[in-house]
């Protein structure tokens, strides 16, 4: 690098999302009582989970990691963000921007494996209720949680060793609100194909590996509940799945537009409003999802309100 006259970048400047003052105080106060929101949603969950013990059970087992996930997720983001709207001028080392890759696309990826393994467990619940305690043992969730958390950590460094492997020599403005994949790559000196295609097939195997399975899973949950008499039964069981459904239809509707479809069928613009959804908003609504339409969540967090009450 030295030979093309050039200085090697060692910082790189966020321009967030605005450039207004107006509108970046009013996006400040407006994303602090997000990440708030998701924090404190987020924590009541694992703690209700753990201090409740009907719901120590292998699907409020999963919702307690998606929980913790969705916390990483939001914090591996949102604090850069809201210094962004503090600032003119955000700096951040590139090996900050190294890390914030890596664990965005963690925490991202290991939410996927943990939605579908969520959607695997609901199989087996409805499916075969009689096999139930054998089929998700306590053995059986350890290892589903292994995969999840190691699957997201080879896709992160999918994508980080592809930017490890780069020069940075030249503008180092980052038209994002936090380090992302593709405006990082688009500053970096060398034109490497490899580094476009293999994070893009990385992430792409694991969206159609999780989605397959949740799709396997519900196609024969269908069945299984379209074979209940009841009309109660039936509505019972879809109960069970609509909170998984909703999540599962927001991160994937989300996530397949970032990093699956082509650059070039959406502007940057786009890129960071949907960004801001999958990366800020997703991770607060979904302890509200789990919360507002789950009558044994609502059942045990009065039971523990109201225990705290008497012994206060």
């Amino acid at each position: 690098m030295s030979g093309n006259n050039c200085t090697v970048v060692t910082e790189f400047i966020i321009l967030g999302l605005t450039d207004d003052p107006t509108l970046r105080v009013i996006l400040f106060v407006i994303f602090l009582s997000v990440y708030a929101v998701t924090l404190i949603g987020n924590l009541s969950i694992i703690i209700l989970i753990r201090n409740s013990s009907q719901l120590h059970t292998p699907m409020y087992l999963f919702l307690s990691n998606l929980a913790f996930v969705d916390i990483g997720f939001s914090s591996s983001v949102t604090p850069l963000m809201l210094m962004n709207y503090l600032g003119d001028i955000i700096l951040i080392p590139l090996g900050g921007c190294m890390a914030q890759i890596c664990f965005g696309a963690t925490f991202g990826t290991t939410e996927s494996f943990l939605l579908a393994v969520m959607a695997y467990d609901r199989y087996v619940a409805i499916c075969s209720p009689l096999l139930y305690s054998t089929n998700m043992s306590t053995r059986v969730c350890t290892l589903l949680l292994i995969i999840s958390y190691v699957g997201g950590s080879v896709n992160a460094w999918t994508f980080t060793g592809c930017l490890l492997n780069r020069s940075f020599c030249g503008p180092n403005k980052i038209n994002h609100f936090f380090c992302d994949y593709s405006p990082l790559l688009e500053l970096s000196q060398a034109q490497d194909d490899l580094a476009e295609i293999l994070p893009a097939a990385s992430a792409g195997s694991v969206i159609v590996i999780t989605v397959l399975i949740i799709l396997i899973s519900y196609v024969y949950i269908l069945f299984s509940v379209l074979k209940i008499s009841s009309t109660e039964g039936r509505s019972k069981a879809f109960s069970t799945c609509t909170s998984h459904l909703t999540a599962v239809t927001l991160f994937y509707g989300t996530t397949t537009f970032i990093y699956v479809m082509p650059k070039s069928s959406y502007t940057m613009d786009e890129n960071k409003v949907v960004s801001v959804f999958y990366t800020v908003m997703i991770p607060m609504l979904n302890p509200l999802i789990y919360s507002l339409r789950n009558n044994e969540v609502k059942v045990s967090l009065r039971k523990l309100m109201s225990r705290k009450h008497f012994f206060s």
